[in-house]
C-alpha cells in the first residue's frame, strides 16, 4: 500500500512541477512574443509585491521629489525582478519532476535543477530520463534570460520616444505647464486651426502609448528624467488643450485636433482598463451626452484662461457659460483614466492647470 502511495505521489509531484514550469513559460511568452495586450497574472503578483515596498519606503519621504527618486527605481527593478521570479518557479518545478523520476531526495532534486537551470555542471550523477529534464530545464533558462535580454532596447526605444515628447511640450506649454499656454503657442501664426501637424504629431504619439503601454505595461512605471515631467501629466495637457480649443476659441474644429483628442480618450481609457477591469467601457463618441452635468469645480481658472487666450488674440466664444459647460463635457471623456492613472504612477500634480 504505502509502494502505491509513494507511485501516486511521485505522478502527483511530477504533474504539478510539470504545470508549473509551462505556466510559468506561458506568462514569458506572452510578456514579451505575443503582439497584443493581455494581463499575466503571474507577472502582476510580482510587480505589486515590488511596488508594496516601494510604496512603503515613498510614505516614508518628505518630498515629491525624494517619492519621484525612490518611485524612479521601481519599474527597473521589477523589470530585473521578472526574470529571478520566472527562472525560481522552473526551478521548484524541475525540482518535483526529478523527485518524480527518481533521481534522489529533494536536497539532491533541488541542487541537480540548479545546476541544470544556471547551466553550472556541478551535478551529473542521473539517470537517462533525468538527463532529458536537465538539458531541456537548461535550455528553458537560457531562453527565459534571452527573451528579457532581446526585448530590453525595445522597452527603451519606446520610452525615449515618449520622452522626447514629453519634454517638448514642456518648452512648449510654460512652467509650469497649462493648456491655455499651449493654445496661445498653437497660434504662433494667428489661426490656431492651422496647426494640423502638430496636433498630428500628438495623435501618433497616442497611438504608439497605447500600443506600447499595453503590450509592455511595465513603461507605464517609467519615470521621466525630470522630477516634474510626467506622460500622464502630458497626455493631459494636449487633451485639455484640445477641449479648451473646441469649448472656448470661436470657429470651426480642426479635422485633426477632433482625430488627436479622440485618440487621446481611446488610449487613456484603454491603458486604464488594462490596469484595471472595473473601469467602464471606452468611449466611443466625441461629445458625451448633452445632458450629462457640468462639475463647477475649476471655473474661476477655466474664466483666467479665456482671459489669457482673449489678450493673446484669440476671438472667444460670446456664451461663456456654455462654454464652461461644454469644456466641462469634453473633460469628462478623460478625466477618470487621467486620475486613475496619475496616482497609479504617482505623476506630479500642476496647479492652476488649465
Amino acid at each position: 500500500m504505502y509502494a502505491y502511495l509513494l507511485i501516486a505521489l511521485r505522478i502527483i509531484t511530477g504533474l504539478g512541477g510539470m504545470v508549473l514550469v509551462i505556466t510559468t513559460l506561458s506568462a514569458a511568452i506572452r510578456s514579451f512574443v505575443l503582439p497584443r495586450n493581455e494581463v499575466v497574472r503571474l507577472n502582476v503578483w510580482v510587480f505589486i509585491s515590488i511596488r508594496v515596498f516601494f510604496n512603503f519606503a515613498a510614505k516614508l519621504a518628505n518630498s515629491y521629489e525624494r517619492r519621484d527618486k525612490i518611485m524612479a527605481h521601481y519599474a527597473p527593478v521589477a523589470l530585473v525582478a521578472l526574470p529571478v521570479a520566472w527562472e525560481t518557479l522552473v526551478s521548484v518545478g524541475y525540482t518535483g519532476m526529478y523527485w518524480a523520476v527518481g533521481e534522489g531526495s529533494w536536497l539532491h532534486c533541488y541542487q541537480l535543477s540548479g545546476s541544470s537551470l544556471l547551466t553550472l555542471g556541478t551535478i551529473d550523477d542521473f539517470s537517462v530520463a533525468g538527463g532529458i529534464l536537465t538539458y531541456s530545464e537548461a535550455t528553458l533558462g537560457l531562453l527565459l534570460l534571452t527573451l528579457l535580454l532581446s526585448y530590453l532596447p525595445t522597452i527603451y526605444q519606446a520610452f525615449a520616444r515618449r520622452e522626447t515628447t514629453v519634454a517638448l511640450l514642456e518648452l512648449r506649454a510654460g512652467t509650469p505647464p497649462t493648456a491655455a499656454c499651449l493654445l496661445g503657442w498653437l497660434n504662433h501664426d494667428g489661426s490656431v486651426q492651422n496647426d494640423d501637424q502638430q496636433w498630428a504629431a500628438w495623435e501618433q504619439w497616442f497611438v504608439e502609448i497605447e500600443e506600447s503601454h499595453t503590450s509592455l505595461p511595465i513603461l507605464s512605471f517609467f519615470r521621466s528624467p525630470q522630477p516634474g515631467r510626467s506622460w500622464v501629466s502630458s497626455s493631459g495637457l494636449i487633451l485639455d488643450t484640445a477641449a479648451l480649443l473646441f469649448a472656448v476659441v470661436d470657429g470651426p474644429r480642426p479635422r485633426q485636433a477632433q482625430l488627436t483628442f479622440k485618440a487621446g480618450c481611446l488610449t487613456l481609457n484603454r491603458v486604464y482598463r488594462f490596469f484595471d477591469d472595473r473601469a467602464g467601457a471606452e468611449p466611443t463618441t466625441l461629445m458625451p451626452p448633452d445632458d450629462e452635468p457640468a462639475n463647477s469645480n475649476g471655473q474661476a481658472e477655466f474664466d483666467q484662461a479665456c482671459q489669457l487666450l482673449a489678450e493673446g488674440g484669440l476671438k472667444l466664444c460670446a456664451d461663456r457659460q456654455m462654454a464652461w459647460q461644454q469644456y466641462q463635457e469634453l473633460r469628462s471623456r478623460y478625466v477618470p483614466a487621467l486620475d486613475f492613472l496619475s496616482k497609479l504612477t504617482m505623476a506630479p500634480r500642476h496647479t492652476n492647470a488649465i
